[in-house]
């Protein structure tokens, strides 16, 4: 297992201490995910700081990613705030942007991946925070945008996105139907759930037959994922939002400098 990993990296040369720090990763990115959003945020620059090559940081965001959107969804599936009416074309389209994503990044150069990832970070943590302040407006009773057109070429470019990167793919969506297909904040929440579930379908797909997950230790990421995500929903009524988000901001600044100083001195 050692050559799947960066050498002379933290996990390439004591394996079960970088393991551990995946895990305290994947548990810490599940419980602000459950307040903030952003857990791709964390978990991609985490992993290459522990030393998963670019690829299998990407490829194993999706694996915790994915199980976390199951376990999410269900919460959702009775939700009367589903448009399903545009749900069939969305998923469709989403699925097959974020194959066609993910298989583009995957062609791409290991050095040249590093720096996509960097460039990428900020634009999905913009992306997180924003949605964050789209979400305290009031709903206004607009007319929905159920165009075929219109929510395929939301779900197929959003769906590349999280593919070809990942993190801030959630709020994007919220964004993108809020805005373009016109559906209220509730209904943008909602419905957006089940195309990043389709997404992230899309990009798990490309990426294990790619041969970019290590499931084996992916088992503990997402049990560690799973269970930030539930003590997270439990705190998240009692808990200052803002005050995550700050240390959301933090983290991923550190991150990106770690991140960005291997990439230019490693």
């Amino acid at each position: 297992m050692e050559n799947l990993f960066t050498a002379n990296s933290i996990i390439a040369e004591y394996f079960y201490l970088g393991l551990a720090l995946l895990v305290i990763a994947s548990f810490v990115a599940g419980y602000i995910d459950s307040i903030a959003g952003g857990a791709g945020l964390i978990l991609i620059p985490s992993f290459l700081a522990v030393g998963l090559p670019p690829q299998l940081a990407l490829g194993q965001e999706k694996l915790v990613s994915t199980i976390g959107t199951i376990a999410a969804i269900k919460n959702f599936m009775k939700s009367s705030s589903i448009i399903w009416a545009i749900v069939p074309v969305g998923i469709a389209s989403a699925l097959l942007g974020a194959y066609i994503g993910a298989e583009v990044i995957l062609m791409l150069p290991t050095h040249v991946i590093n720096y996509v990832i960097f460039a990428f970070l900020p634009l999905g943590l913009s992306a997180t925070l924003f949605k964050g302040k789209l979400m305290k407006q009031q709903d206004e009773a607009v007319e929905i945008k159920k165009s075929a057109v219109a929510v395929f070429f939301t779900c197929l470019i959003v769906g590349f996105y999280d593919g070809f990167f990942g993190p801030g793919t959630g709020s994007i969506f919220i964004i993108a139907l809020f805005l373009i297909n016109k559906l209220s904040l509730l209904q943008a929440s909602a419905t957006s759930k089940i195309f990043n579930f389709a997404s992230n379908i899309g990009a798990f797909v490309s990426f294990m037959l790619a041969g970019q997950m290590a499931f084996v230790i992916g088992i503990p990421m997402i049990i560690a994922s799973l269970l930030g995500n539930h003590i997270g929903s439990q705190h998240a009524i009692n808990s200052n939002g803002e005050v995550i988000k700050k240390v959301l901001v933090i983290t991923v600044v550190l991150l990106m400098l770690t991140v960005g100083y291997k990439a230019i001195f490693a």
